[in-house]
């Protein structure tokens, strides 16, 4: 579930888009936006060389300057400018009836309005001698004309040879050789506490540097990147609009980010900025040249993370994993015999801390590779092996509670006193209201107790209770026979919201 209400708001086209929308209270701004198409290259020649350290650990403890880092650099971070044409004003269809403009006489303009020209400012990073770039997918969706801007003030046009909304990374290639190039560096050994370095183009005044430290790793925030492959490395170095694209470096002159997006009430920055790490955006950019798109491995389930709660219901001894809210039919989670209620802990032998880590790990593999499981089965530890389909972008929901609700100022549903709800069977009508399965089980929460424990563990009415403390569930007497066996310990329960299953734990009155 998710923990924050956040919105992704990419740098405006031209002056007509520089407000930025708010959202609650904090914006996750992009620092621009314009696309284009992929476009395929022949037998590419791409050379990921690693990065020469031109100091020693000892000597960047002692110097209180970054010059020599960022003359060595610098030249390497690129300004990229994109434009597209905005549609043209759309002409009323009653303007050409005769007797409407009769009525309305010449104050009805006529003229076709010309289209807009909408321009975008961001970042990029040159990764090869020979012209290829990494930016922001966002920095250049959309875009019928992309130009580089070089650091010796050459101006070249750049082409798309793939872009990626789900990680929001897009690789360019300029014409041109013997370039400045960026070195990658590891991002998984970058350490929260280190030194880094943000350059790029804020507000289009020119390259500016920045500095601050790795506040985090692993950030996951909503809305960014269309939310699917979010894995970002926080850090406090001011970025603002523009440093999408660019660069953030260690102190060794290694690139260990994309900068991508900041957290922000004002859409400037407060010192809360993140980047997509450079293992995922090497990984993306040899894919993105080698074919022009991305394969990712997909599992097939709905997961969510183990908390105390879940892990007190299911007598856990540690507080780890994730938990299987559904297996999605005919995917790999369900031919490797994963069920519902499994707490996955490792992957390939690799601890599961939080449901990124395992997407994340799973999507980074390819189609058709075998992966070990290491499952938690009624308190079992136990290997299962899944050879992982491909990942297919489908449609979000957007979690809004809509339709009807069940109940209602007459319902007389069966009351449960220990959760605080009143429940009433699950019909065929409502489980088509609630896009659910013709064969779907359960109870629809008609009411609930606004001081009761289900109120306080975020239960909704027209959720529908498929299982308390892993029985199942078809009335209101099930639901309380269920609860009256969970003792001191928190019930746990499964629930259906619109098509997606979710754990909840509940600590039912005395």
């Amino acid at each position: 579930m998710k923990n924050e209400i956040l919105t992704t708001q990419r740098t405006p086209h031209g002056l007509a888009r520089l407000a930025c929308a708010l959202l609650v209270s904090f914006v996750l701004v992009g620092c621009n936006s314009v696309g284009s198409k992929a476009t395929e290259i022949t037998n590419p020649q791409v050379n990921f060389a690693p990065g020469a350290s031109a100091t020693t650990g000892a000597a960047v403890a002692q110097q209180n300057s970054y010059a020599d880092v960022v003359a060595r650099v610098a030249p390497a971070v690129v300004t990229v400018r994109s434009e597209r044409r905005g549609r043209a004003g759309q002409q009323h269809p009653f303007l050409d009836d005769p007797a409407f403009r009769e009525f309305f006489g010449q104050r009805i303009p006529n003229a076709p309005q010309t289209p807009r020209r909408e321009e975008g400012l961001g970042s990029g990073v040159i990764v090869t001698a020979d012209g290829y770039l990494l930016t922001n997918h966002h920095v250049v969706d959309g875009a019928d004309e992309i130009r580089v801007e070089l650091g010796d003030r050459r101006v070249l046009t750049a082409k798309v040879v793939g872009s990626d909304p789900p990680s929001d990374l897009a690789v360019l290639k300029i014409e041109a050789s013997n370039l400045p190039v960026l070195p990658l560096g590891d991002s998984d050994k970058v350490r929260v506490g280190d030194m880094a370095l943000a350059i790029g183009n804020p507000l289009g005044i020119g390259q500016t540097v920045t500095a601050g430290i790795i506040s985090a790793k692993e950030r996951t925030t909503s809305g960014v990147g269309d939310g699917s492959f979010a894995n970002f490395i926080q850090t406090d170095a001011p970025i603002n609009r523009g440093n999408s694209g660019g660069a953030l470096i260690n102190t060794n002159g290694e690139l260990i980010g994309i900068n991508s997006q900041i957290l922000s009430p004002t859409g400037g920055s407060i010192g809360i900025g993140f980047a997509i790490p450079s293992n995922m955006a090497k990984g993306v950019m040899e894919q993105l040249v080698k074919s022009g798109k991305v394969r990712r491995g997909q599992l097939g389930v709905q997961i969510q993370e183990v908390t105390s709660d879940i892990a007190a219901s299911l007598d856990l001894k540690e507080v780890r994993g994730v938990i299987v809210g559904a297996v999605t039919s005919g995917s790999a989670a369900e031919r490797a015999g994963l069920k519902q209620g499994d707490v996955i802990t490792a992957v390939g032998g690799a601890a599961v801390n939080d449901v990124n880590s395992l997407r994340n790990r799973i999507a980074s593999t390819a189609p058709g590779t075998d992966v070990s499981l290491t499952v938690v089965r009624d308190g079992r530890e136990q290997q299962l092996k899944a050879t992982l389909g491909e990942f297919t972008q489908t449609a979000q929901r957007d979690g809004e509670e809509g339709g009807s609700e069940p109940g209602g100022a007459g319902v007389t549903g069966e009351a449960t006193g220990k959760l605080g709800v009143r429940v009433q069977p699950l019909t065929p009508e409502l489980a088509r209201e609630f896009e659910l399965q013709s064969d779907a089980q359960g109870v629809v929460v008609a009411e609930v107790d606004p001081n009761g424990p289900a109120a306080d563990a975020g239960i909704q009415r027209g959720d529908v209770i498929v299982q308390a403390n892993r029985q199942p569930v078809r009335s209101g007497v099930d639901l309380n026979a269920a609860i009256g066996r969970t003792g001191t310990r928190p019930a746990l329960l499964l629930v259906n919201r619109r098509g997606n299953t979710i754990f909840l734990t509940v600590r039912p009155r005395a």
